[in-house]
């Protein structure tokens, strides 16, 4: 009886292990902040004063950084690619990418290991986004990107999200 019981807890772990989807190395996501440095003089003296980087200057220095091509790998799809953290963090912006390779990209369902397709950063608006979210699939009462998405800093300024 234990050796069943055994082999059952086995097999249960071998299914939830195996059945995740393939972990991919994120790369190291490198914070840049920057810092400016006000003098102010005086008759008396000159006092420095720092003035700390805003949200806004925060983001947009990371999303500098952030790739702008992908190459695909064995098993990935378009929805897992946009899903990654450093390129969209929100599966169903897949759409924008299809649109952006669509001279490589003939069925979305189609992507092959090697193809080095472009992850488009900047040129679509609120509206491109919420269409492309509609068309993967999302409710129709979360069309907006959601917080955690990477997105151009002033989508995430316009959503409130800064």
């Amino acid at each position: 009886m234990k050796k069943l019981i055994w082999l059952v807890v086995a097999f249960s772990l071998m299914f939830a292990w195996g059945c995740a989807k393939k972990q991919v190395p994120q790369d190291e996501v490198v914070v840049v902040e920057e810092t400016q440095v006000v003098v102010v003089e005086t008759p008396e003296e000159k006092v420095e004063e720092v003035v700390p980087p805003t949200p806004m200057e925060i983001y947009e220095s990371e999303y500098k950084n952030l790739p702008t091509s992908h190459v695909v790998t064995k098993g990935e799809c378009l929805w897992w690619i946009a899903e990654y953290q450093q390129i969209y963090n929100d599966p169903f912006m897949w759409p924008l990418i299809y649109k952006a390779n669509r001279d490589q990209i003939k069925n979305p369902d189609r992507i092959y290991p090697g193809q080095n397709l472009e992850v488009p950063r900047a040129g679509f608006s609120l509206e491109e986004v919420k269409a492309a979210r509609k068309q993967a699939g999302a409710s129709w009462k979360a069309l907006d990107p959601q917080e955690n998405a990477v997105v151009p800093g002033e989508m995430k300024a316009a959503l409130g999200y800064l």
